[in-house]
């Protein structure tokens, strides 16, 4: 494990997510499986975050959601029919819906029950680990590249996370190759960068805001203590003046010159005038 973390780390990634699957029924007690601190010891400037897949079958089965978006830092769902993506679509909270791109589906992706998945917020997954090492002859190349291009075509390139889901080193890629792979399966350049960077990360914090806010609060920055007060602002008496200025505060010069660029009126113009004959 500790391998592979040094060799995403070597590739260009500074947060990684270790994984946790869940298949079946949920425990009654729900811990966290990841240890913390880890058996190991992390570079100084690599960042794990720990993650729970949920593999969603049966959607009448009651898989206790919240407790496992709360126990991990990332919570993603895997359905296995198309009920199932229906409902992790439509209704079911999650952080990312995670399909296995590996395997032939026996249902497409229909863009209507997608683009709701959008609109709540919930991103898409395409794991790129079994393709590369393409272990079972090219039959999951095949299939990974068929589908993400399916369901690029349903989000039209957007709500895209690519990630590796890697067991080995040689599965890992760079931000770069991950660029250049999505491109072959129609994804333009300006979404795969999103699909590496800014979406992978929106998540992330999606998923911490979730976690952390209350009623739409995340963090007080001011806890309402009484702002110092200016001495020179404040009149004899303590109090502080509403915006009067005294007439003492003109000095000589300043009322000259403001006379001075003051223009004269009618009146006034009559006076000077009459003085002057």
């Amino acid at each position: 494990m500790l391998t592979l973390k040094l060799a995403e780390l070597q590739v260009g990634y500074t947060t990684i997510a270790l994984e946790f699957s869940i298949t079946g029924k949920v425990p009654a007690q729900i811990t966290n499986e990841i240890p913390n601190p880890l058996p190991f010891t992390p570079p100084a400037k690599l960042r794990i975050i720990r993650r729970c897949t949920l593999f969603l079958s049966d959607p009448s089965q009651n898989y206790r959601l919240p407790q496992l978006s709360t126990t991990y830092d990332l919570f993603a769902l895997r359905p296995t029919t198309e009920k199932a993506l229906q409902l992790a679509c439509y209704s079911l909270e999650c952080d990312l819906i995670s399909l296995d791109f590996s395997i032939r589906h026996p249902f497409y992706f229909p863009i209507k029950t997608i683009k709701s998945a959008l609109e709540r917020g919930i991103k898409f997954e395409i794991c790129y680990g079994p393709g590369v090492l393409n272990a079972d002859g090219g039959a999951s190349r095949r299939n990974l590249i068929s589908n993400a291009t399916q369901l690029i075509r349903a989000t039209r390139g957007k709500g895209i996370v690519i990630s590796s889901e890697a067991k080995e080193a040689l599965a890992c890629r760079s931000p770069a190759d991950i660029i250049n792979l999505a491109a072959l399966w129609g994804l333009p350049q300006e979404r795969g960068t999103e699909a590496v960077g800014r979406e992978a990360r929106s998540v992330v914090v999606q998923a911490e805001m979730k976690r952390r806010s209350y009623r739409g609060v995340i963090d007080v920055l001011h806890g309402g203590e009484e702002p110092e007060r200016d001495p020179a602002l404040e009149n004899s008496n303590g109090s502080v003046g509403k915006n009067k200025r005294k007439a003492d505060t003109f000095d000589e010069e300043s009322a000259v010159i403001a006379n001075a660029q003051k223009p004269l009126s009618k009146r006034q113009q009559k006076r000077q005038a009459k003085q002057a004959r």
